[in-house]
């Protein structure tokens, strides 16, 4: 078996480069655990990428519940990921159901079905992308709660959002809409319009409201954060390079169905490094 910590950490590069580097400003104690719960995620999120429907989707995602509840067929240590997450979550005292519930809430991605409205989409990123602020909080917190006054909450919205936003284009010519259709659908924007990456004045206006809607959760957290103890900070370092990717796709987005082009990653991981520093 590979080296658990190192292959974990690989993972987490390939498969989510944004949430790899925010754990580079992590302590040095804090850090493989962290980016444990970040890796097990990035493997959840990409499983529709990795099969050929939802049945074997459901089936990759029933392992992993299996093994988080203890009733795992095999040697599920074997896997490397499995390892380091269980690891961790015994080490820090980490709540199972939690992970279950993200587990429950990446079923939606296996599926076509449209993000139905913003209620939902709220729920769904508090599920997942808050999920990982909450648990990586706790972590920093020697595995103690954490009242961070919904640092989490907002950010991981935010996140949620800004990620869509920029992934329009991928997610459409999926034939996916994964941002609040009630919110599209106010504003004229027709499913055939998404799926042929056809810009309208409605989908113009629709998206703007999402991106406001993304930078009063961005606002929130801020002042969630602030209110925090330093030493749990770093958890939401991730706030850095959120506010860029929304600076940048609302100054220099012409097309919403291609995203402004990304920072490099040292531009990106001076941005989290003054972030931090500026946070301490």
């Amino acid at each position: 078996m590979p080296d658990s910590p190192d292959f974990v950490a690989q993972t987490l590069r390939e498969h989510d480069r944004d949430r790899y580097l925010a754990t580079l400003v992590l302590p040095a104690e804090a850090r493989p655990h962290i980016t444990a719960i970040l890796a097990f995620n990035a493997d959840i999120a990409a499983i529709r990428e990795r099969v050929s429907g939802p049945q074997p989707g459901e089936i990759r995602l029933q392992w992993w519940n299996d093994a988080l509840a203890g009733t795992g067929h095999g040697e599920v240590r074997q896997n490397p990921l499995a390892a380091a997450l269980l690891d961790t979550m015994g080490r820090y005292a980490l709540p199972g159901g939690t992970l279950q519930r993200l587990i429950g809430a990446r079923r939606f991605d296996l599926y076509d079905d449209p993000m139905p409205d913003l209620e939902t989409f709220e729920g769904y990123a508090g599920e997942t992308a808050s999920t990982l602020f909450q648990l990586s909080a706790m972590i920093l917190n020697g595995g103690e709660v954490v009242e961070q006054g919904d640092a989490a909450g907002h950010l991981g919205v935010a996140q949620a959002m800004i990620g869509h936003l920029r992934a329009l284009g991928h997610v459409s010519s999926q034939g996916r809409i994964m941002l609040p259709w009630t919110i599209l659908e106010a504003n004229g924007v027709q499913e055939i319009e998404l799926f042929r990456g056809q810009e309208s004045e409605g989908l113009h206006a629709a998206l703007g409201q999402i991106a406001e809607l993304a930078e009063d959760h961005l606002q929130k957290a801020r002042q969630a954060i602030a209110a925090l103890p330093p030493r749990l900070r770093p958890a939401f370092a991730a706030m850095a390079l959120l506010e860029q990717q929304l600076s940048d796709w609302k100054r220099k987005s012409t097309n919403p169905f291609t995203p402004p082009a990304d920072e490099a990653d040292w531009r990106k991981i001076t941005r989290l490094t003054w972030w931090a520093w500026r946070n301490r």
